[in-house]
Order: C-alpha cells, then structure tokens, then sequence
C-alpha cells in the first residue's frame, strides 16, 4: 500500500497506487507484498520471521472469552491478517489497493477487510495492537505520512501499542523510486504530542534488511 509521489514540478500523482494495483494483480500472494528481490521460499521465511517477530511484539493475552482488537493497517493481501485471525484474534484490516483487498476477502480466514488510505480508517472502537507493516516508508509526500500515522495513532487504545516498520536511522534515507526511510526522530515528533511513547525497536534480523520493528504506547 502506498500514497502519492512528488513528481519534479512538485505536483502529486496516484502513480504509487497504480504501481501497487498492478504488482497486486500480477504477482503471487508473497511477491506482490513481500520482497520483490526474493523467490517464494524467501519471501516464506521473510513472513515467517516477520511474523513471528510480530507475536512477540503482542503477547499471548488474547483468549476466545477476550480477543485482542487488532488493527493491520495497508494488509496487502491479508497474510498477516489471516494469521493474527487464527491466532485467536479480532482482526480488522484495510489497504489502499482495491486489488490487494479483492485478493484478501476470497481468501477469507476471519478478519473483516475494506479499501481506504491511512489516513481514511475509522472505527466504532479502539485497538489492543494498530499494526502497520512496511507501509509508512512508502507513502512519500511527508503531509500524507504525517496525517496517516496521527490517524493510526488515534485507534489506539489507553496502554494499547502502536507497531510500524521503518529502519533505525537519524536521517531520511530514499531508496528507488517508491520508498523512504524517515528518522526515528520523526516518529517520535508526531506521536510524542499525541501520548504514545517510543517504547522499542526490534529489527527484523534477516539478511542486508535493515528495517525493523517500532513499538509506541499509549501512556495517556
């Protein structure tokens, strides 16, 4: 899932969009979220890991008397979903991609899904874990990143967590033409005023990735 890209004239496009649709159609259910670089048994280990890294992250409190609320933010095609829906939890998800979204209801496994941009999502309740993985450093125009991240951190509940994914750099690092890496420092300015604290960062641990996991609380 993506947003949209400065163009040279300082103008913005839904070329990202387009580009995500397309490698949502045409890819497998890995490759078209996962690492484009890697055929399908490393992009199984990649979600594995990643997958495992993320549980973790949440615990084991949930229970089928007490599910924990769980919000996948830019879900792609709900492979995390899925697997946070039969781990025993309430699962929402949404992505920008109409396609990605098409993908994830056929293959149904629990979580309830809709098309919206991250800045977009509302609910009726507040959420255990709002989850948002390898989404944020694609969305380009720094207005958009901002609003969609304020947004996300809006549907967290009181002492509930706020995980992204973004490396651990003090300064913007671009790389090609539809990712950018921004400062822990940036995540910290816009959720800080909002009350969640930076509480760790886990990176993903596999090969030259240096992306990882960002967890914020919710204090107040």
């Amino acid at each position: 899932m993506t947003d949209a890209v400065r163009t040279p004239v300082g103008t913005y496009t839904d070329a990202p969009l387009t580009y995500w649709d397309t490698r949502h159609r045409e890819r497998d259910d890995l490759a078209s979220g996962g690492h484009i670089g890697l055929d399908r048994p490393g992009n199984e280990i990649f979600y594995a890991i990643r997958l495992g890294q993320l549980l973790t992250l949440m615990g084991d409190l949930s229970s089928p008397a007490s599910p924990l609320f769980v919000l996948d933010a830019g879900c792609g095609k709900g492979h995390f979903a899925r697997s946070l829906a039969r781990c025993g939890h309430h699962v929402d998800a949404f992505d920008a991609s109409a396609e990605a979204v098409l993908h994830a209801r056929a293959a149904g496994g629990g979580p309830r899904y809709r098309v919206a941009a991250l800045d977009e999502w509302r609910s009726p309740w507040l959420y255990d874990v709002v989850m948002c993985v390898d989404v944020l450093f694609h969305v380009l125009d720094d207005a958009r990143w901002a609003a969609g991240l304020r947004n996300l951190a809006s549907l967290v509940r009181i002492t509930g967590r706020l995980i992204v994914t973004d490396e651990n750099s003090h300064d913007p690092v671009p790389r090609g033409d539809y990712i950018l890496h921004r400062p822990i420092a940036a995540y910290r300015e816009e959720l800080e005023p909002l009350g969640l604290s930076h509480t760790l960062f886990r990176p993903y641990g596999f090969r030259e990735n240096r992306v990882g996991f960002h967890v914020f609380t919710r204090t107040r």
